[in-house]
């Protein structure tokens, strides 16, 4: 399919601007795709969202007329509905357990499922760290701060029910149309990682940060099914490799960066609340409320448990 003489170059689409950890993990893929190929298979990334929003790119990636893209896994759940498990509130408690969900038995599952589902293969996954509430008008730390403020969440039904169990009714948005409704205060706020604050420059337009933890949010690498079937044995096991590769580059991303990139926004002005009483109301209306509605989307309440139990936890009550 390829030579050296002519290195295939793969288009990636990625949905956040540079910076941040869908560039950072579609950079490594890069540097290690072509290590693992010779230089024969290589890449150029598509960032801010080029080549269409998130969700339009599983579909492209889906029909081979896209070959790989990077994503927040929200955006795959509405095609791959057990994917969701990851998007549960608080399933996800710390960059150790999103490792161990995503590169064990159970992130293997989701691979599986995800090609039967949606035409996509997860090859990689990026880590981007909790998904924090950003807002222009005041400090939050508690579910009453909350009511009031308009707040942008992607068209994602969890995520949606999340914010309904908090007491509001959150505006579903197109992730290439939020900048803009910031800006011009169509909505207040939103909620991302640190590392996607700042690669969209969300500091332009936000004032206040709340620490909120109900997300851990993991940002896979898919490659089209079509195309990875089209390729040889050899070439297949070369993209896996620097899958993996890429993985491993993103975990260390995050370790490295997250913690200056919060210093950073603080310098350009944004202040940090934590929320009251170590989060307990947020937790507690969340879990109770959304996981129960989310059961049978997800595969049955059997598919959390092992999700729960393979990180050391307890399974959800009956």
């Amino acid at each position: 399919m390829t030579t050296a003489v002519h290195a295939a170059e793969y288009r990636i689409a990625v949905g956040d601007g540079a910076g941040g950890t869908q560039e950072a993990l579609g950079n490594a893929f890069i540097a290690a795709l072509e290590e693992q190929s010779g230089g024969e298979m290589t890449g150029k990334l598509f960032l801010n969202g080029q080549l269409g929003d998130e969700q339009d790119t599983v579909t492209a990636a889906a029909t081979g007329t896209l070959d790989f893209s990077i994503l927040a896994i929200n955006n795959i759940t509405p095609f791959s509905p057990s994917v969701g498990t990851l998007t549960l509130p608080y399933v996800i408690l710390s960059q150790d357990d999103a490792e161990t969900v995503t590169q064990g038995e159970i992130g293997q599952q989701m691979i599986e499922q995800t090609i039967e589902d949606a035409g996509v293969r997860i090859i990689g996954w990026g880590y981007s760290g909790f998904r924090v509430l950003t807002n222009s008008s005041k400090p939050v730390s508690t579910v009453e701060d909350l009511q009031g403020l308009v707040i942008r969440v992607p068209k994602n039904e969890i995520m949606i029910e999340t914010y309904k169990s908090w007491g509001i009714n959150p505006t579903p948005m197109a992730w290439g149309e939020t900048f803009a409704a910031l800006q011009q205060k169509v909505v207040d706020g939103q909620d991302n990682p640190y590392m996607t604050v700042y690669a969209m420059k969300f500091d332009e337009v936000q004032k206040y940060i709340t620490n909120l933890r109900y997300l851990f949010s993991i940002e896979p690498l898919v490659i089209s099914e079509a195309l990875f079937e089209s390729m040889s044995e050899e070439q297949q096991q070369q993209v896996l490799a620097a899958g993996e590769a890429a993985t491993e580059a993103s975990a260390e991303f995050l370790r490295a960066e997250e913690t200056k990139i919060r210093d950073e926004l603080v310098s350009r002005g944004m202040e940090i609340t934590d929320p009251a009483d170590e989060e307990a109301e947020f937790i507690e209306l969340a879990t109770s409320n959304v996981w129960p509605k989310f059961y049978d989307q997800i595969g049955g309440k059997e598919v959390l448990d092992n999700v729960l139990t393979s990180l050391g936890r307890e399974p959800t009550a009956e």
